[in-house]
């Protein structure tokens, strides 16, 4: 069964370049376009995709608001932002919105059809040097972590997730198994109240937990 995807950007050729890339990669169909953001809730009822793939910076509605949307849609589609910019801000609103993750089109091919495999397979694709960098101009917003009551060992594996390792590599680091630290990764979801591990990097950063020049990984 193909992977089905909708594009969303105001520029036609940009849609023209995406479908074309992803035309040629077998497993993946390109469903439905869209020119702006206020159309994507539509085209999502529409085709049915199972990622959308957005530019973050539309005339109408941006990406963010978009996707805004898309979280309270019945059928909830990853979203993965495109961008002209890794250090673009409206990236970071974008994450904390609830995108799944982001990708500049400047990407190699190969890469941008990763990036959609990725957040398909329910995966957070999470670059930790891009989110430290937005997350220092954007500064401490709050302590969302201090009344979440992480135990050690979580704050542990969270400090791991914001250098984007997998379970399976977290697990290797504290030396358990994977299944351990999957679970130890659902436990920091449910308490932070976000929906994936990419919201729980930008919680830690913006509640402090973690400083964005500080160097990861449990203490």
């Amino acid at each position: 069964m193909s992977l089905r995807i909708v594009l969303v950007d105001d520029e036609p050729l940009v849609r023209a370049g995406l479908r074309a890339i992803f035309d040629a990669e077998p497993g993946i169909s390109v469903v439905g376009e869209a020119s702006d953001g206020d159309e994507v809730t539509q085209a999502v009822t529409e085709f049915a995709p199972a990622v959308v793939v957005m530019d973050v910076r539309m005339p109408r509605m941006s990406g963010i608001e978009a996707t805004r949307l898309l979280m309270q849609h019945p059928s909830r589609p990853r979203v993965l932002i495109l961008t002209t910019f890794d250090s673009d801000d409206h990236v970071y609103d974008a994450l904390k919105a609830g995108a799944d993750g982001f990708v500049v089109k400047r990407a190699e091919p190969a890469e941008l059809v990763r990036a959609v495999q990725i957040v398909a397979d329910g995966e957070s694709l999470l670059y930790p040097a891009h989110i430290r960098r937005l997350a220092a101009r954007h500064g401490t917003q709050g302590d969302k972590l201090g009344s979440a009551h992480l135990s050690d060992r979580e704050q542990d594996v969270l400090r791991w997730v914001a250098r984007g390792l997998s379970n399976a590599q977290i697990a290797h680091e504290l030396f358990v198994g994977a299944e351990t630290v999957k679970s130890h990764v659902a436990s920091i979801l449910m308490k932070l109240g976000v929906r994936d591990r990419t919201q729980a990097v930008i919680a830690a950063y913006e509640s402090g937990f973690i400083e964005p020049g500080a160097e990861l990984g449990p203490r």
